[in-house]
């Protein structure tokens, strides 16, 4: 089987594993994570039971972890049933801008339902890959992602895109699973599947890596639980420098640069 085999392969596996979550929160609410104890609803504390809660397939909560701010524009890769542009959408106000991007009809459907029973106005769902994210540069301040970026089989594109669309002093708050770095893939690929988060994983050190060689700065990885031997779901942060150099300080929100 050719590499090019391969990868058509793992795509098609992840949208019918994602097709079917879809219609799984459609059909019964019930949490279709792999783990609840490390994947999905755990990992909120702040709201209460609803559709957007239970149709969650994350590792953590990175609206919370980007400390988002009144009046931001938000970007959520991988948005899934939208409990994350939900909560990000409450958390920035009527004067900040969520953009929620997915790569599923079905995903994108169950979100705008979602949306609307939040009676949220501040948010647009766009069809898309995270691999080529259909907005124009320098415009968002804030990218959060839930335990996507383990799924995409080209992740030097998506830290490419991501460093593109950030505005200057723009930051990431994301989770996702990343390996230790004694894993080599193939040990990764042997505690579970792609679709499951688990074999697409980055190591400590590969993460590191592709934020600084697209200008990210500032990287750090914190480990939260083990998601399988040697792996973990994981907090990640890094920001896009004002001026291009290391070490910038970051806009506040309406106000000027220091």
């Amino acid at each position: 089987m050719s590499d090019t085999t391969t990868a058509g392969s793992l795509q098609e596996e992840v949208r019918e594993y994602y097709r079917a979550k879809a219609a799984e929160a459609e059909t019964s609410g019930a949490c279709c994570s792999p783990d609840p104890q490390t994947f999905g609803p755990a990992a909120y504390d702040e709201i209460g039971p609803g559709t957007a809660l239970l149709a969650s397939l994350g590792c953590g909560n990175p609206s919370a972890v980007a400390e988002l701010r009144e009046g931001e524009t938000v970007l959520d890769l991988g948005s899934g049933g939208g409990l994350d542009v939900i909560l990000s959408a409450r958390r920035v106000g009527p004067d900040g801008r969520v953009f929620g991007l997915d790569f599923l009809e079905e995903m994108l459907a169950l979100a705008a339902r979602n949306v609307a029973d939040a009676e949220i106005d501040n948010v647009v769902l766009l069809k898309g890959t995270i691999e080529s994210i259909p907005l124009p540069a320098d415009t968002v301040d804030v990218i959060i992602s839930n335990c996507v970026i383990n799924l995409s089989l080209n992740k030097p594109a998506v830290f490419a895109e991501m460093a593109r669309v950030l505005a200057p002093g723009g930051r990431l708050g994301i989770s996702d699973v990343v390996a230790e770095d004694r894993l080599s893939p193939e040990e990764r690929a042997e505690r579970g599947g792609h679709s499951q988060c688990i074999a697409g994983a980055l190591s400590v050190a590969e993460y590191k890596e592709l934020l600084d060689a697209v200008g990210l700065k500032d990287a750090e990885v914190v480990f939260t639980q083990e998601a399988a031997d040697g792996l973990h779901a994981a907090i990640i942060r890094a920001h896009k420098p004002v001026d291009g150099t290391a070490g910038a300080q970051e806009c506040e929100p309406g106000g000027t640069c220091c």
